[in-house]
């Protein structure tokens, strides 16, 4: 069975950074593209960043662009997420999930399997 655990969140202070990491277990993703979202307390869930299968193609929502950087460790099955300049707007439970294709607008119908536990960021101001 897949399981997507995502790990690496935290409380942390405004302007602070935290790397958070999904791993794949139970089958191989490097032939998806992986998104990371995010869910705020009383906001829906939304898209944060994506990385095709090579890793050579990334995909930002405005609200992070230039502070959060996406990677992915192909032979660890591991997709990372890098946030520099954390904001208190940040806070939110962070998830992983995959995607057959590559290109266009994530939503959140396109993904594949169940949604993991997530990891909690909480930036205070």
């Amino acid at each position: 069975q897949v399981q997507l655990v995502e790990s690496g969140g935290g409380l942390v202070q405004t302007g602070d950074s935290l790397r958070l990491s999904c791993a794949a277990s139970g089958r191989t993703f490097s032939t998806y593209a992986m998104g990371w979202f995010r869910q705020a307390p009383g906001k829906e869930r939304e898209f944060v960043a994506a990385i095709n299968w090579s890793g050579d193609g990334t995909l930002y929502a405005d609200s992070v662009k230039g502070r959060f950087t996406i990677s992915r460790d192909i032979p660890k099955n591991t997709v990372y997420l890098q946030m520099n300049s954390l904001e208190p707007e940040d806070t939110a439970i962070y998830y992983c999930k995959p995607r057959k294709f590559w290109g266009g607008t994530w939503y959140l119908s396109q993904l594949e399997g169940s949604w993991g536990q997530g990891t909690q960021v909480t930036v205070s101001s």
